[in-house]
């Protein structure tokens, strides 16, 4: 066994003891003869009240009072019990529930009703669930409630009595405190991260927390050096794992402000990396990248997020940290994954779609995407989300370029399954030129099991109207040639459900008509092209679309040429610009 997977497998018993020891010190604490009362912190009254950047909708107030509670796809009608003691339909929606970021909505509506409502689903929840619950008092679900119940507190406190007022402040200390003792066991990545932001919400909102200050602080830091890469980037290599962070790192900003506290400098630092990502990974038509676990582009909370980038600049081209590319020419934007797999510990969610790409047209039409995910029903479609098939790149033999560990212990004891393999080597050159951008990569995925590595060359053309490409498939011992008996390769390219896909009568081309009524073309001259079947996750549902499919054997075909292209432009490269560049220059050292 290799070294590297002897590390792995080294790793994944770690995690798996170490969530195992999780999951049964919560056992514990939750067992009626062994729950010992956590000591009280004095704390007589909230200071200041964070704010809440994500969006509300008054709307929802209606459903919550009337007792209709929709999360995650799911809808739960209380049936005259507390909704803290239905049974919840999915952990999902038992996360969304708990976490009480549904307070927002109650809030907007901005009546004595929902107030009184508000009051009453706490007073209760307190009273359910307030000693102790398996999800309640997770860490991840613990941290979200806690910032929750701070940044509504106007909601929640206003013309309430004074006994109220003392209940939820014992309640919200109490839980503060125990998340002081458990933050450390938190999921590595953004849930560690919340729960660290959290506590110095805490530390800095709630009056007789000031000894803490410094404390969580100097943890605070210490996450954000771990997790924010010096790109911008987040370590998951998950675009939207940037949207989540600053969310609550702005506000938390405010808040040490509001106390005459000078923000931590590494927090503002991670700020100012983070903010121009946001532009990186943002396409031509508005939405978000779809790598690495993002789906839906949640669009009011990227304006909002936006609205606090003070430099406004151009979006950078490499993001070598993160490992991704972005190739902006003439309006046309085109994203590519040019990374390995992040770590064990934070790649739960991480998808394997090594050297695929996304591209959106100089009119603002997304046109290639990946799959991505759904906003509902997560579980259901996280095995094919995260396959290699289900982004715009090549497969070999059907498999993906790393392996998940699906196994039923895993996902209960993580809450995820671990991504395995994948490339070790990727290797990136980049060159700006009069007649476009050229972009090389090569990544060794596939070595170890087929003995093939992928090298893939795009050109984007100077007016973004057409964008040229070339998957090369290379001997991992450095032979002339492929040998693997196992060498069949699949290279795919997901299309928006907005653009209608027709094929050509040669077999070697389909024309590409979008919403705007952009019609390109899609040529392969050496190849025939498939037109299939797909489904496009990232957005409010799954949707049917199409994908275009060349197939063929990697020693009979070493190389695939292709062509996207607007067929009304005149300022064209050359039909065989993508040959010359493969006979211009070496192979991508790995």
């Amino acid at each position: 066994m290799a070294r590297g997977s002897v590390a792995n497998h080294l790793k994944l018993s770690w995690l798996l003891l170490r969530g195992g020891l999780r999951q049964a010190a919560g056992r514990l604490n939750g067992h009626p003869l062994l729950r010992w009362p956590l000591p009280q912190l004095k704390a007589d009254r909230l200071l200041i009240a964070p704010q809440d950047l994500r969006t509300a909708d008054a709307t929802l107030a209606t459903e919550i009072y009337s007792g209709r509670f929709a999360f995650a796809g799911k809808v739960v009608i209380c049936d005259g019990r507390s909704i803290f003691e239905m049974e919840p339909p999915s952990d999902e929606w038992a996360t969304a529930l708990l976490g009480f970021g549904w307070l927002r909505h109650l809030r907007a509506a901005e009546s004595a009703i929902t107030r009184a409502n508000a009051r009453a689903l706490v007073d209760e929840w307190i009273t359910l669930q307030g000693s102790w619950h398996a999800v309640a008092w997770r860490p991840d679900v613990l941290s979200r409630r806690i910032i929750s119940w701070l940044s509504q507190a106007p909601l929640v406190l206003q013309d309430a009595d004074a006994r109220f007022y003392r209940r939820f402040l014992r309640s919200l200390v109490r839980q503060v405190r125990y998340l002081r003792h458990t933050a450390g066991d938190a999921r590595r990545g953004v849930a560690r991260m919340q729960a660290e932001m959290a506590l110095t919400y805490a530390a800095l909102c709630i009056a007789g927390q000031a000894r803490h200050i410094k404390s969580a602080t100097e943890r605070l830091r210490h996450e954000i050096g771990q997790q924010i890469l010096p790109d911008g980037g987040h370590a998951s290599r998950d675009p939207g794992a940037i949207i989540e962070v600053l969310l609550e790192l702005l506000p938390l900003g405010q808040a040490f402000s509001s106390r005459n506290i000078a923000p931590p400098q590494a927090l503002l630092n991670a700020i100012d990396r983070m903010m121009p990502m946001l532009r990186f990974f943002r396409h031509s038509e508005g939405t978000f990248a779809h790598f690495n676990g993002m789906g839906a582009t949640p669009a009011e909370l990227l304006l909002t997020l936006l609205a606090y980038d003070e430099i406004h600049g151009a979006p950078l081209s490499n993001a070598p940290h993160s490992a991704y590319q972005r190739l902006e020419a003439g309006g046309g934007v085109l994203i590519m994954d040019t990374g390995r797999a992040p770590p064990i510990e934070m790649s739960l969610e991480a998808h394997a779609g090594f050297l695929s790409f996304e591209f959106s047209t100089p009119k603002g039409t997304l046109m290639v995407v990946n799959c991505g995910m759904p906003q509902t029903a997560r579980e259901d479609w996280r095995p094919f989300a995260r396959g290699t098939p289900a982004h715009s790149t090549v497969t070999f033999n059907d498999t993906s370029s790393a392996r998940f560990v699906e196994t039923p212990a895993f996902r209960r004891v993580l809450g995820g399954s671990p991504m395995l393999g994948g490339p070790s080597n990727v290797a990136v050159t980049r060159e700006d030129r009069a007649d476009g951008i050229v972009l090389r990569a090569a990544h060794d995925g596939y070595a170890d099991r087929y003995g093939i590595l992928h090298e893939r060359t795009i050109l984007l053309a100077a007016d973004g109207a057409k964008f040229e490409g070339e998957d090369m498939f290379l001997a991992a011992d450095g032979s002339a040639q492929v040998r693997a008996s196992d060498d069949r390769f699949a290279v795919r390219f997901h299309l928006h459900p907005s653009v209608k896909a027709t094929r050509l009568t040669d077999g070697h081309g389909v024309m590409l008509m979008t919403a705007n009524k952009e019609v390109w073309t899609f040529t392969a001259p050496d190849a025939r092209v498939e037109l299939e079947d797909s489904v496009y996750l990232a957005g409010t549902g799954p949707r049917r679309t199409s994908q275009l499919v060349i197939r063929g054997h990697a020693g009979a075909m070493p190389r695939v040429l292709w062509t996207f292209q607007q067929t009304t432009s005149t300022a064209l490269a050359t039909a065989g610009t993508t040959r010359r560049l493969r006979e211009e220059e070496p192979r991508l050292p790995l």
